[in-house]
């Protein structure tokens, strides 16, 4: 047995104090009726209540341990046992320029991803995640971390207008995002690192072509699954004007053959997501692929087992107040 609040136990040591002082005031105490001489009485036998007389202050030193253990709240723990967890460590790559707010996608391309790597996340709990995101440069918004409360936290606040608003260059440059992202995993030990980067477009920015990004990527063992996002043709796109917004219909270009090349490279795959329904499909394809049986030595949770001192602390008490109001009531 283990106590969560062990350091309530130190107040046991109250009882040595209070034991002594009970003696020294027994000592002291004078009789109620004082008579000159007991000689009348010799013959009479101890009544069986005088045995019970110190019975009270027994069973209050025994509620107040009970309190105690209480207050240290007693836990049991299961033994250690063997289990299998599916355990990644995954950086989230995506696009963030201001093309993704193309309404081909539903309420549009960012937003479509974002929903749908919300649900992909949840749904590994045990895996180590993070989220990098890149228009005309890239930059890490949240670093790897299993609390994946904060993740989605940040990722609901991930939106194209960085980039529409000039906080961000815009563009789209695909390297720099993979190689932000590879610099997250390359120092990592854990036996399969994935990044999976989604884009809507070419690219068009930055140092690092996507292709070498590629090759450093395949070179740390990273595998990277990339995704082409928008609808074929045109997808509407909103313009802001002082008449409200206002659509027009632009070309989705998208770079399938660089796409294809980094996940072949990378030893991943390529998707193209047209829709809303068929992004959740990638994704959940790419759930599927990506699970690797980890054997972990696990504890199990603690559970509190103060009930059966609170029942005998109730028992206890009750005792006591019988005992006091019944055969042991005294007359002040």
């Amino acid at each position: 047995m283990t106590f969560a609040n062990d350091a309530y136990l130190f107040l046991l040591l109250l009882v040595i104090p209070i034991v002594v002082w009970y003696i020294m005031k027994g000592r002291k105490r004078k009789a109620s009726l004082m008579i000159p001489s007991t000689g009348m009485f010799s013959g009479i036998g101890k009544s069986w209540k005088s045995y019970l007389i110190h019975l009270p202050f027994i069973l209050e030193m025994i509620a107040f341990v009970l309190l105690v253990i209480i207050l240290a709240r007693p836990q049991t723990t299961d033994r250690w046992h063997d289990t299998e967890i599916e355990g990644i460590e995954i950086m989230m790559c995506v696009d963030v320029s201001t093309s993704m707010l193309a309404e081909d996608l539903k309420p549009n391309r960012i937003e479509a991803a974002k929903s749908v790597v919300s649900e992909f996340i949840s749904g590994r709990p045990n895996d180590n995640i993070g989220l990098s995101i890149f228009a005309g440069e890239a930059f890490t918004q949240c670093p790897m971390t299993v609390d994946h409360a904060v993740l989605l936290n940040v990722l609901h606040n991930v939106s194209s207008d960085i980039a529409a608003n000039g906080i961000i260059e815009d563009g789209t440059a695909i390297g720099m995002g993979l190689a932000n992202a590879i610099s997250r995993l390359k120092d990592s030990q854990a036996k399969s690192k994935v990044i999976i980067l989604l884009t809507d477009g070419s690219n068009n920015r930055g140092e690092i072509s996507p292709l070498t990004a590629a090759e450093m990527a395949k070179s740390f063992g990273i595998r990277v699954y990339t995704i082409g996002v928008g609808t074929n043709g045109t997808a509407p796109y909103p313009v802001y004007s002082s008449f409200g917004v206002q659509y027009i219909n632009v070309p989705v270009e998208i770079d399938e053959e660089v796409l294809r090349k980094i996940a072949q490279t990378a030893n991943g795959q390529y998707y193209r997501a047209t829709s809303n329904t068929k992004l959740k499909d990638v994704y959940e394809e790419i759930d599927k692929l990506e699970r690797t049986k980890l054997q972990v030595k696990e504890f199990s949770k603690n559970q509190e087992v103060y009930q059966p001192f609170a029942m005998a602390l109730l028992l206890v008490i009750l005792l006591i107040i019988l005992l006091k109001q019944t055969v042991l009531k005294t007359i002040p």
